[in-house]
């Protein structure tokens, strides 16, 4: 199989490659115009905790449908293709991110708040020097777990003629003795999430505060 597997590679190899480029920007556009929209939203909720139920609630339940029944439902408005998987990923990143952007902003040690206030600083500036700055690391984590979550749910993406590394997968499974097509699909599609979650992972230490990284060092 593993011969099998190579040779596939070696023959397909630049439709591959074509199918895992689009696969991934996919990935990255839905998540990326989730967190436009997230990560304001989370912070507004911060500030307006009375409305955090209301704001989740609606976000958990997007999060409920099926991946398969949210492609079909958007089928219906957008058609096939690309655009309605990108919008069905940028309606499942907006739960995680969502929900690190307010934990973070929450997060904040009220008494920095005071002391900025203090010195004088506005709303604005105690958002953009205190708030922000503290909350990344934790606002990175739900970026790093809405990526992962959205290269999955592309590989579906397929069933509506968007391309991507699920072509390659469900064509292995469309004829006989198709498991190196297969693997051919789906070992790409590992990799990419495994290097995404790697990548964000190291920002999202990078990120941290000075004083957390201390204490996130072994004695």
């Amino acid at each position: 199989m593993i011969g099998e597997l190579f040779t596939y590679y070696w023959q397909n190899g630049s439709y591959v490659l074509e199918q895992f480029w689009r696969h991934f920007l996919m990935s990255a556009y839905g998540v990326l115009f989730a967190a436009i929209v997230a990560i304001p939203l989370g912070i507004f909720t911060a500030r307006h905790a009375n409305l955090s139920g209301i704001v989740f609630f609606v976000a958990n339940f997007i999060q409920t449908i099926p991946s398969l029944a949210m492609l079909a439902i958007l089928m219906l408005v957008l058609g096939l293709g690309a655009t309605t998987v990108i919008v069905s990923l940028f309606l499942y990143s907006l739960l995680p991110i969502l929900k690190n952007t307010y934990a973070g902003i929450r997060g904040v040690d009220p008494s920095l708040l005071e002391a900025g206030k203090a010195m004088g600083m506005t709303k604005g500036q105690i958002l953009w020097k205190v708030e922000i700055p503290l909350s990344l690391a934790v606002i990175m984590g739900g970026l790093r777990n809405a990526l992962v979550v959205a290269i999955g749910i592309t590989a579906v993406g397929t069933f509506i003629g968007a391309g991507g590394l699920g072509d390659i997968i469900v064509r292995g499974t469309n004829v006989t003795n198709g498991a190196p097509i297969i693997l051919a699909g789906a070992i790409p599609t590992a990799l990419m999430a495994v290097a995404a979650d790697l990548l964000m992972g190291w920002f999202e230490r990078k990120l941290l505060p000075a004083n957390q990284k201390r204490a996130a060092r072994p004695s």
